[in-house]
């Protein structure tokens, strides 16, 4: 038994070798490239963190096929595109176009850097005033520092 276990861990490498390699699954590789690139632009409605390339939700995979089919109609990709947002709306489209419903979207970020700049210049300000920072001294402590340095009075220097 323990020699035909290793006749077989010695033949096992030999048939992996003699496999054939996979033959394309499609009929038109032009075409499945052009089907991966646009739904790689594509969000997939099930997961959304996704693209329509990346997801195998059954949803995905009938949405691949659907633009397949339409690519095969001759559709260019700006119609697919637009027939996809007419029916699930600008959420589909990983890089949603700039207009009036999506403008906070485009915008947000700024805004929120700008608060947050906002924010930390008062937060520094607000700091400096409280833990009384030196600055510029009053003539009466400059009036007593020289009458300090002149006197004699300071700690001198080692």
């Amino acid at each position: 038994m323990r020699r035909i276990l290793s006749l077989l861990a010695l033949l096992l490498p030999l048939a992996a070798g003699a496999a054939d390699t996979a033959q394309p699954a499609v009929d038109d590789p032009v075409l499945e490239k052009r089907v991966m690139a646009l739904t790689a632009e594509l969000r997939c409605l099930v997961c959304q963190n996704q693209s329509l390339a990346d997801s195998h939700a059954d949803l995905a995979v009938d949405l691949k096929n659907q633009v397949r089919a339409m690519m095969k109609e001759g559709r260019t990709d700006a119609e697919i595109k637009a027939f996809m947002t007419d029916r699930y709306g600008d959420f589909v489209l990983y890089r949603p176009p700039v207009k009036a419903t999506t403008w906070l979207l485009w915008a947000g970020p700024f805004v929120l850097f700008a608060v947050a700049l906002a924010a930390l210049y008062g937060y520094i300000r607000r700091r400096r005033t409280a833990t009384g920072e030196p600055g510029e001294l009053t003539p009466e402590q400059h009036a007593r520092a020289r009458a300090l340095l002149e006197s004699g009075d300071a700690a001198e220097p080692r």
